[in-house]
């Protein structure tokens, strides 16, 4: 069984201690219930409320990393 990531930092490396999932980075606890039952709420930058389906236009340009082969 994978572990999921950490929903604070997005790190990587969470553990299990009895119930609880750990995070080692930023030692945040939570639980896999915990998870289940927090939905991602994501805003524009107005403070709107975005669903599935909705449009938006990204108006600044974004610096994108890209990973080269070799």
């Amino acid at each position: 069984m994978s572990l999921p990531k950490c929903p604070k930092c997005s790190s990587e490396y969470v553990y299990e201690d009895g119930n609880l999932l750990v995070c080692p980075e930023c030692a945040y606890e939570f639980s896999a219930n915990d998870l289940d039952e927090q939905e991602r709420i994501i805003k524009d930058a107005n403070g709107n409320v975005l669903s599935d389906g909705d449009t938006v236009s990204v108006i600044k340009d974004l610096r994108l990393l890209l990973k080269t082969s070799g």
